[in-house]
């Protein structure tokens, strides 16, 4: 499976008074930048077979975003993708073919647990993922026997393509 991990975009700041973390959406400045980000995400990788998100907003609108980038795609809420463990998420995603590109969205520090986890590399080694950062995985079986890096792009990165 190619495995395409995306830190959701830029959201208005933990803690703000009266919004919920669950609840918190992306600012428009973040939309904007993860809307040119998400046009070089789709000029890497193909539209994938499956889109993953997180049941929280902020992750829930970047999949909305790179949705419509891709074209005629729809995120599936993955509540796995909120804080579930490696073994949570391999569950669900050990379900998809080899040949299957699947896209997730996600939160730090899990998407870099994720990442980390899939190159055999200590927690305190891992890569940590920018807003709209994004990285693409090569896992030829499944998640817990690991993959390869193919890049690791932060969203500066991926506006300029």
């Amino acid at each position: 499976m190619q495995l395409l991990i995306i830190r959701h975009a830029t959201a208005v700041d933990r803690g703000t008074p009266g919004v919920p973390d669950e609840e918190r959406p992306l600012t428009p400045e973040g939309e904007e930048k993860f809307r040119e980000a998400a046009r070089g995400l789709a000029r890497l990788v193909d539209r994938p077979d499956a889109l993953l998100t997180s049941p929280l907003l902020r992750a829930k609108q970047t999949a909305a975003i790179v949705a419509a980038a891709w074209g005629r795609v729809e995120a599936k809420e993955t509540p796995a993708l909120a804080g579930g463990s490696f073994e949570e998420q391999a569950a669900v995603l050990d379900l998809y073919p080899d040949d299957a590109t699947v896209a997730v969205v996600g939160h730090e520090p899990h998407v870099s647990d994720l990442l980390a986890r899939l190159l055999g590399s200590r927690h305190d080694d891992r890569l940590t993922f920018k807003k709209g950062g994004a990285a693409l995985v090569d896992v030829p079986g499944r998640l817990a026997g690991g993959g390869q890096l193919a890049w690791f792009l932060p969203p500066k990165v991926l506006r300029k393509l």
